[in-house]
């Protein structure tokens, strides 16, 4: 995932094989724990795994989008587009876009956002984008 390699099930299999390995870790520090015990009460320890903590809880601090995945802020930008531009987007003429909204159950007109028209529903986003695509 480093390498940006995620095709096929390369990230399903990464994110499957990350918990398995987090149960691992997690039966080690049981079995082990009188061994574990005694390593913490060193200084040197205590403060490896002190700086250890406190990046991980950095690590979960949302950065702003600078760049980032491009994929992610195609998506962000349909997510705020108006439909027209949207169906735009799809190469369908406008009509026909809402016709296949409308076959769908999605009851679409010129004129809204994507975020008036799915109310931030990630899942009806998507099924948009499905259909319209």
């Amino acid at each position: 995932m480093f390498f940006h390699l995620d095709t096929g099930l390369n990230k399903t299999l990464h994110e499957w094989v990350g918990l398995v390995m987090l149960g691992a870790v997690i039966a080690h520090l049981v079995i082990n724990w009188r061994a574990f015990g005694t390593y913490f009460k060193r200084p040197l320890a205590q403060g490896i795994m002190t700086v250890s903590a406190v990046l991980l809880a950095l690590s979960f601090i949302p950065q702003p989008e600078a760049g980032g995945n491009p994929a992610r802020m195609v998506m962000r930008g349909i997510g705020q587009a108006d439909i027209e531009t949207v169906i735009a987007l799809s190469g369908l003429p406008l009509e026909a876009g809402l016709e296949r909204l409308e076959a769908v159950g999605i009851s679409a007109e010129a004129g809204v956002k994507m975020t008036a028209l799915t109310g931030g529903d990630r899942d009806l986003q998507m099924k948009i984008i499905e259909t319209l695509f």
